[in-house]
């Protein structure tokens, strides 16, 4: 039978003696784990005709600042989409001035008949920023053609920032 000998001394203090856990070991354990959250929401129809980004909503927006620049940023979108008659709609997260889902967005919805068309917008994404200055993302979209609207008929729509320790 094997005995073990506790150092009370240690076990008293929650100290933890140097040379048992490598600096390697602590490092990684910190990494991955969600630093801070912040999250809005929006509950008013919006729409637009414009060809272009345009902000969804000014409500529909977070700022977030990286304790680190090593830390990433997840967001996540949650919305109604909506798209009367003929007409297709782009949806993107910006990061200030920076579209994070390219010049077609992160989500399309395509209408190629006369009927009208209710979806779900969902998206999210992973940013590495590489900053410690506060940020601000946003929720943007644009009509390729007729009119494309958010939070239809008056839905809740929402975005989240997570801090994620890199």
């Amino acid at each position: 039978m094997a005995l073990s000998k506790i150092d009370a001394a240690n076990f008293l203090t929650g100290t933890i003696p140097s040379g048992n856990i490598s600096t390697a070991s602590l490092a990684a354990a910190a990494t991955g784990k969600v630093l801070q959250v912040v999250t809005a929401t929006d509950s008013t129809t919006r729409n637009t005709t414009s060809a272009s980004f345009v902000t969804a909503s000014n409500t529909l927006s977070v700022n977030i600042t990286p304790s680190s620049a090593s830390n990433k940023i997840f967001i996540i979108v949650n919305a109604g989409g909506y798209i009367n008659a003929t007409g297709d709609a782009n949806y993107t997260i910006y990061r200030d001035s920076t579209n994070l889902g390219g010049s077609n967005g992160m989500t399309v919805m395509y209408n190629e008949t006369a009927a009208q068309i209710n979806s779900s917008i969902a998206m999210s994404y992973l940013d590495s920023p590489s900053s410690t200055s506060e940020l601000t993302y946003q929720v943007y979209l644009k009509a390729v053609s007729g009119t494309v609207y958010i939070n239809y008929p008056n839905g809740k729509a929402s975005i989240t920032a997570y801090e994620i320790a890199g």
